[in-house]
């Protein structure tokens, strides 16, 4: 067995001990407008702010234009990844047009095909370290991160041996280029709004 079949078994066998934490998170008293997340075993709530929120629909809406109104693309709704308790609820998510719930009623890691996250300030290590090898483990090919703080963008592709084998960084006002890629589309960034 390969490390990433172990790590992938692993994370199957997570997934009622996640759904236990996820029932008992959607019990609490959590805030209005703060998401909840688990990764790596350590539950995380930030606050959605407008800055945020402003990048997310710009991706969202990008690829409605490319992909229709019916595309499979969430926000903030849970997927299992591989790893140690990785119950993510990433900013933007598309998954294949073939994608289907699992048995549980979850979406599968392994049908998503593009990721974006948009950094908050106190859970910006977790969308450059552990969130960043979970969705290169899960070989989701293209994986964005829009850092309002810096002005610019981490366009991630290439996922090989539980990282990401290219790293294209752009600033705010530039393009990202994603055709060729499963995202398939161009990104302007030039409304992008900065922290």
């Amino acid at each position: 067995m390969t490390v990433l079949e172990d790590r992938i078994k692993m994370a199957d066998a997570n997934t009622e001990r996640l759904d236990e934490w996820f029932e008992r998170l959607e019990r609490m008293p959590v805030p209005e407008g703060y998401r909840v997340e688990i990764v790596g075993g350590n539950v995380h709530t930030t606050p959605q702010r407008d800055t945020h929120w402003l990048i997310i629909r710009a991706f969202l809406r990008a690829l409605e234009d490319r992909f229709g109104r019916e595309v499979k693309v969430f926000s903030d709704v849970r997927i299992d990844f591989p790893g140690h308790e990785n119950g993510f609820c990433p900013d933007i998510a598309l998954l294949k047009e073939s994608a289907k719930k699992d048995d549980t009623g979850h979406w599968r890691y392994q049908d998503v095909d593009f990721v974006a996250e948009v950094i908050s300030e106190g859970t910006a290590h977790n969308d450059y370290g552990p969130k960043k090898l979970a969705y290169a483990e899960a070989k989701v090919p293209v994986y964005v991160i829009a850092d309002p703080y810096q002005g610019r963008c981490y366009v991630h592709t290439d996922p090989k041996d539980g990282d990401y084998e290219t790293r294209t960084p752009v600033n705010f006002g530039t393009d990202i280029d994603l055709t060729g890629t499963m995202a398939d589309l161009v990104l302007k960034t030039g409304t992008f709004p900065r922290d």
